[in-house]
């Protein structure tokens, strides 16, 4: 609709061009707080919201290739499942150390849409940790998901000796 001077705007003329393309913000389509919209293609959008899990149990490897921990509390990853567009930010941090002074380490693996395995670019490693017990964090921003629902399931590995994880978190907030 184009405006003319002295015309009349009708409710239905407002109702149309001014009420329905308010309904078509972010906020009128916002369904959650904490949520945030990404970009999922030309003039549209997408509701994402960051998903954690905390998994505090001590868990241990003695895998040189990334695998899931055994022991009480231990459980597999933590896990978190989210529908992602074609990004993620994904942060992981725990607790580890290594009996033998070898490497501990954490990263994810990535599976539903996407398939990709752990690896040691894709998380936190600790070098060199026997008796002490270290904490890090990792971030990682993937920009080649395929859009849909995706599993963030943390793995974990050593170089030598027994690793120890404890105070597992995975946080993924997808674009």
């Amino acid at each position: 609709m184009t405006a003319v001077a002295n015309s009349t705007f009708t409710a239905a003329q407002f109702n149309q061009y001014v009420r329905d393309n308010l309904n078509e913000t972010a906020p009128a389509l916002a369904t959650a707080a904490g949520s945030y919209f990404a970009a999922d293609g030309i003039n549209s959008i997408a509701e994402r919201r960051a998903v954690t899990a905390l998994e505090l149990g001590t868990g241990t490897t003695t895998s040189t290739t990334y695998t899931d921990l055994t022991g009480v509390g231990a459980n597999i990853g933590p896990t978190v499942t989210v529908n992602t567009g074609p990004a993620a930010l994904v942060i992981v941090r725990c607790s580890a150390e290594n009996s033998g002074g070898g490497s501990a380490r954490m990263a994810y693996n990535i599976s539903g849409a996407t398939s990709l395995a752990a690896a040691d670019n894709r998380g936190v490693g600790f070098f060199g940790v026997a008796g002490g017990n270290v904490n890090a964090s990792d971030v990682s921003l993937w920009t080649a998901l395929n859009p849909g629902s995706n599993t963030f399931t943390a793995k974990y590995r050593v170089s030598s000796g027994t690793g120890t994880f404890l105070s597992r978190r995975i946080i993924v907030m997808p674009f």
